[in-house]
């Protein structure tokens, strides 16, 4: 097959939807698929293709980092989708290039498949002033169902994605698709264990020392200030934890503030954003990753930090169920007093016990790789042109019935 990736953001910048993209592009091309990536270039004044990626002008928006806004109606582009002669067209972000491709899917006649990726209500406040925000989720609603139901097929990394989708009165079943992972980039036998030893001492970490890690974009929605408050209730200076928060964004100073004013900045390692290559080995140079988050689906950085051995202590999330198991690959909490038991239940681990959980962790994203990624996709593909296929016979009996 010949399929073209829709994608607001591509590398060389790093998100989780860049990560899904490029795995998804990796593994198609494995199975022997043709893939074109479509996406912007803020610094480019006409359409271009290279390597295997075409380039759209754009407008770069200040207030969203990394992302740039794309005309959604481009005649160049149409030509050059033409010329590729795509047999899917699958969209991974709902704006310019997003918008699209589902137009050109409808012009060339061919399946569209559509991938939520991001639950956009927790995302709204940086866009319009809190009293608005009201307004730009009904509008936004009304938006992804218009773009759901051009589609052929739906996917998205979680349950979360249904209900989204439910909520914004869409009729349709969501294929459920895991985000991948790079299990060989995160593979800890591959870890430069210099580059971790100097990272501990960069920051000041003792042997005895367990550290305890976030990874992401800091914004609201990330629930870090919960991580915060969780941990001057409970963790004590001679408990010997470290917290380690890996990345940078807008909530940063306002994290460093909170820190301070709750008395834990001793405790607490803001790194500020780490580039995608350094990240294996600043996981190799912590013991835990925990989250507060609710508004992720299926995150990326948690995966990929659990390929590299992480026990992952998650907050309760019904519509992520399934994804940490107790004692397999991470434990659930609900309150400060179960997160800071965990941490002592991982501390009086014996160094067998910690080994066998580390063991236990790495096996159960070894499924998440690139191929396996690809080959679900490619069953969704095949379902989405035979209702396409389906939907052209019906308006060809219609057709013909009223003619």
């Amino acid at each position: 097959m010949k399929i073209a990736l829709f994608t607001e953001t591509y590398l060389p910048y790093i998100n989780g939807v860049v990560t899904h993209v490029k795995a998804l592009h990796d593994g198609l091309e494995k199975l022997g698929h043709e893939v074109l990536v479509v996406t912007v270039d803020t610094h480019a004044h006409h359409h271009y293709i290279k390597d295997g990626v075409l380039y759209c002008p754009a407008k770069e928006l200040k207030k969203i980092y990394n992302f740039g806004l794309a005309a959604p109606l481009s005649g160049k582009r149409y030509r050059m989708m033409k010329h590729f002669k795509p047999d899917i067209i699958h969209i991974h972000q709902e704006f310019g290039i997003g918008l699209s491709g589902a137009l050109i899917a409808k012009q060339l006649r061919i399946p569209l498949v559509y991938t939520l990726h991001t639950m956009y209500d927790d995302y709204l406040y940086y866009i319009v002033p809190q009293k608005m925000i009201p307004l730009l989720k009904r509008i936004s609603h009304r938006y992804f169902k218009f773009l759901a139901k051009s589609a052929n097929a739906l996917t998205g990394p979680s349950k979360k994605v249904q209900e989204y989708f439910d909520m914004c009165g869409v009729n349709k079943s969501v294929n459920v698709v895991p985000n991948p992972v790079e299990l060989d980039v995160f593979n800890p036998s591959s870890l430069n264990r210099e580059k971790i030893a100097s990272i501990r001492a960069q920051y000041g970490i003792q042997p005895e020392d367990t550290v305890v890690c976030f990874c992401g974009r800091l914004g609201k929605e990330k629930s870090v200030d919960v991580l915060l408050d969780y941990w001057a209730e409970t963790v004590k200076p001679d408990d010997h934890l470290k917290l380690m928060i890996l990345g940078g964004g807008p909530s940063l100073p306002e994290l460093q503030a909170q820190a301070k004013a709750l008395h834990i900045e001793e405790q607490v390692i803001f790194t500020d954003a780490i580039q995608h290559e350094d990240l294996p080995e600043y996981y190799g140079a912590c013991q835990l990753y925990v989250t507060a988050s609710l508004s992720d689906t299926n995150s990326i950085s948690m995966k990929e930090a659990m390929a590299t051995g992480l026990p992952v202590v998650h907050i309760k999330d019904p519509l992520n169920a399934g994804q940490v198991v107790d004692g397999v690959n991470g434990y659930i909490y609900e309150n400060a007093e179960q997160m800071y038991s965990i941490f002592k239940k991982y501390q009086a681990m014996t160094p067998e016990e910690k080994e066998a959980l580390t063991a236990s962790v790495i096996n159960s994203v070894k499924i998440y790789g690139c191929e396996a990624l690809a080959e679900y996709l490619v069953g969704v593909y095949e379902d989405a042109k035979k209702e396409k296929e389906q939907k052209h016979i019906k308006h060809r009996r219609r057709v013909k019935r009223h003619g």
